[in-house]
């Protein structure tokens, strides 16, 4: 069974995500929206555009929740709930509430360093 096939999102908690969102702006160019984050698109070896993105967001970080850490990283997967019954029966913790809405499934484990990592199956023919 394929596992993760790519990176959805990269998330940053922020003392003052305002500040930090100005800061990579100005300093990196990146082209930070009025949601706290950009949607990079996937391009091929030769530059020419390539369906799926990429999202970036800094924000308080209260959805990174048991974790204490100051990221998470959301990685696409193909079939979430076939791999969250795998993740449980290897002994991963994987946490019990999963989310289902127009930008596809979502569900969450706990890698052994205490990081919450988010995985996503987007919506079909989507991203």
């Amino acid at each position: 069974m394929k596992r993760v096939t790519g990176i959805g999102g990269i998330f940053i908690k922020a003392r003052d995500p305002k500040a930090l969102q100005s800061w990579y702006k100005e300093r990196l160019g990146i082209d930070v929206q009025v949601w706290g984050g950009a949607s990079f698109r996937w391009v091929d070896d030769s530059g020419n555009p390539y369906a799926g993105t990429t999202a970036w967001m800094i924000g308080d970080g209260e959805n990174f929740s048991p974790s204490e850490s100051p990221f998470m990283v959301n990685y696409r997967v193909m079939d979430l709930n076939a791999l969250l019954t795998v993740l449980r029966a290897e002994g991963c913790q994987v946490l019990e509430k999963t989310e289902e809405s127009e930008y596809g499934k979502f569900g969450w484990v706990m890698d052994p360093e205490g990081n919450k990592v988010e995985l996503w199956e987007p919506p079909e023919g989507a991203y």
